[in-house]
């Protein structure tokens, strides 16, 4: 049994089912690294692998941040889309990537479905493509760049912050989908309007890695340009 694991109980705001799923104690966190788009890995268990919530009885899925936020109206979705198909089943016990991948994306379909904001879609992507770096799967540009079109349009349409993200921060993050998905023109673009936004100011860790991420980007791109002249 892991120690590091406890359990909480949970009442599913679609079928009132009553069931538990596992968490990651605070105390048991150790971080390993932290990769230049905010994914974190762990020397211990990774709770990231915790934070989507399947209902066992009716296949509700979503963040843990926004679980009971649903309406009348989308419960009758979930119970005409989801409950109709779902073959009950629990993800209530210790997970590895693989169990975390399919409750994340039982969150995503769950989330398309209730039409979400895209912020919200864009945090689920987002965390679908670090699961899918944690076993180098091809799969991470896909969902990269999910939440990149995700996190650009609620930059536009949706209020700031979406959960952690700020506007700063998610100015960055825009930028550094962008450099990872190798378009540098957009990505400088972006990495830009995050050092010219003088609330940068108050994070100045933030605004060190913003200039870093800039020039690698610059790099970068002259690299390109470079192989296209040679071609």
């Amino acid at each position: 049994m892991n120690q590091d694991l406890f359990d909480r109980e949970i009442q599913c705001p679609v079928c009132k089912n009553i069931f538990h799923t596992k968490r990651v104690k605070s105390s048991a966190c150790r971080i390993e690294k932290r990769d230049t788009d905010f994914c974190i890995t762990y020397s211990s268990t990774n709770p990231m692998f915790y934070g989507a919530i399947v209902c066992p009885m009716c296949g509700y899925a979503a963040l843990e941040s926004n679980f009971k936020d649903i309406t009348p109206q989308g419960k009758k979705i979930i119970e005409a889309t989801i409950t109709k198909r779902w073959v009950p089943r629990s993800f209530g016990e210790e997970r590895d990537v693989h169990d975390a991948i399919e409750a994340y994306k039982l969150a995503l379909v769950c989330g398309q479905l209730l039409n979400l904001k895209k912020g919200n879609l864009g945090n689920i992507c987002l965390r679908l493509a670090w699961l899918y770096r944690f076993i180098n799967s091809e799969r991470e540009q896909e969902f990269l760049a999910h939440a990149l079109n995700c996190f650009e349009e609620a930059f536009l349409h949706e209020p700031l912050p979406i959960g952690n993200l700020d506007e700063v921060s998610l100015t960055y993050l825009i930028g550094e989908l962008y450099l990872r998905l190798g378009r540098y023109v957009e990505s400088i673009d972006w990495f830009n309007k995050a050092v010219g936004n003088p609330l940068i100011k108050r994070n100045k860790k933030l605004e060190m890695q913003a200039r870093e991420q800039w020039r690698v980007a610059k790099e970068e791109f002259k690299k390109l340009k470079s192989e296209v002249q040679v071609g």
